[in-house]
């Protein structure tokens, strides 16, 4: 599983500072918080114990995710591309079947936060729009049945 993970510079970076935070202030504080609650005697009725353990535990799996992630980055500029069909990091505009206007950039699995006008490349609206040109006409399916738009512009910004 060494497949690359695409992402732009702002998710890499959000990424690096989560996992630094993990690693120096997470990790002290639940290895801490271990320490104790075995002052306290009996583990096996411990809950302080047994919540801090499931807590280490969740902080050392997502430092494994983020490290295998960041190890895998393939931190893509925006700016550095160019051309007329939709591909990873574009940014385009479509009018929905209301005539309403939509602007989305296309970004990595972890920066998708469709309020701020970012879609994850595995979203069903990306996946339809990767490959396409200013012009065509664009169905999704969603879980509340078929969208159409239509894609009006695109910007590599």
């Amino acid at each position: 599983m060494n497949e690359k993970v695409p992402m732009l510079r702002d998710g890499y970076l959000r990424l690096e500072a989560e996992l630094k935070t993990l690693k120096s202030v997470e990790r002290p504080s639940v290895v801490q918080a271990i320490e104790e609650a075995r002052a306290h005697g009996d583990l096996s009725e411990n809950a302080e114990y047994h919540a801090a353990k499931e807590r280490q535990g969740l902080i050392e799996g997502r430092i494994i995710e983020l490290e295998g992630k960041l190890s895998r980055a393939q931190v893509i500029d925006p700016t550095s591309l160019s051309g007329d069909k939709v591909v990873f990091g574009a940014t385009v505009t479509l009018i929905d079947e209301d005539d309403k206007e939509v602007v989305y950039q296309i970004v990595g699995a972890d920066e998708g936060d469709v309020k701020a006008g970012k879609i994850s490349y595995q979203s069903p609206i990306a996946r339809a729009l990767i490959g396409r040109n200013v012009g065509a006409e664009i169905e999704v399916k969603t879980p509340s049945g078929e969208r159409y738009y239509e894609l009006t512009d695109l910007k590599f910004i």
